[in-house]
């Protein structure tokens, strides 16, 4: 590990003057930099805590049903959350699949967004819960859908000094779920996560949301699939429909893992199920 300043600072505004420095990197859980300087992958020259800045942490269900999850909320609090169990199941089931109950007591769901891994456990769950990203920096503040802060592998749309802090689900869906494809039961990248979010009313699903993971270059949601199941009752036929749909807005690579044809055959056969579950759940 190479030499590297250290910061804690106290507020955003100092965090933010801070990290809009070149070769600065934030500090959340530590589970991603911490291992990239110990494999010299990451040299940053400063690093910045951000564990003593106040309101970044912590759950809360919102007058207006909404659910406020802190950047710095630990992966284990969003997976044990009730509310978030009750009400964006998938999110919680997303969580449940990163690294060990160890590492899931240190990572911040934070971190997990902003590294912009295509493969991140809980970004399926966030597209599906349509959630808000709230974003500070020394400038002032803003807020982004989520499906419109990833550009790339690794890459947001955060600009120098920018900051995450928390991330705002909107009212519940009536029932949904996350499935991780995968070789080991833990501890494992998925190949292809598939998170489905329905809203029912009378046996109709009124509003679907689908959330692919590892098969594009950033998270995507399945908005084609989403309005084939709008205004319709769950048939096998529609679910096939939407199982195809899904697949054909992937746009999979083939790599070490597996070959871009199983992942988009997966993604069908996938989707077919989350959506399932999701009306099963509601």
């Amino acid at each position: 590990m190479k030499n590297f300043e250290f910061y804690e600072p106290t507020t955003l505004a100092e965090a933010s003057r801070l990290f809009a420095q070149e070769h600065a990197q934030l500090l959340a859980g530590g589970t991603d930099i911490i291992i990239g300087m110990k494999a010299l992958t990451e040299a940053p020259q400063s690093v910045i805590s951000l564990q003593k800045i106040p309101g970044l942490a912590g759950i809360s269900a919102e007058a207006d049903s909404s659910i406020s999850v802190g950047a710095l909320a630990k992966v284990r609090e969003v997976e044990l959350s009730s509310d978030i169990q009750q009400h964006h199941t998938a999110l919680a089931e997303g969580a449940s699949e990163i690294g060990s109950i160890q590492i899931r007591n240190l990572a911040t769901i934070g971190g997990n967004i902003a590294h912009a891994s295509p493969a991140a456990d809980t970004v399926a769950g966030l597209l599906v819960a349509d959630a808000q990203v709230d974003i500070a920096s020394e400038n002032g503040e803003r807020t982004v859908p989520i499906n419109e802060l990833f550009t790339g592998p690794g890459q947001t749309v955060l600009a120098p000094g920018e900051i995450i802090t928390r991330f705002r689900l909107p009212s519940p869906t009536s029932g949904s779920h996350y499935i991780k494809h995968k070789i080991r039961e833990v501890m494992d990248l998925a190949f292809i996560g598939v998170a489905a979010a329905v809203n029912i009313e009378n046996g109709v699903i009124t509003n679907a949301r689908i959330g692919l993971a590892a098969v594009a270059p950033t998270p995507i949601r399945a908005t084609e699939a989403e309005n084939l199941l709008a205004g319709n009752e769950l048939t096998p036929e529609l679910l096939a429909q939407a199982g195809e749909a899904a697949a054909a807005a992937a746009s999979p690579i083939s790599d070490l893992r597996c070959s871009a044809e199983h992942r988009r055959e997966m993604v069908d056969v996938l989707t077919r199920r989350t959506v399932q579950a999701a009306v099963d759940r509601s």
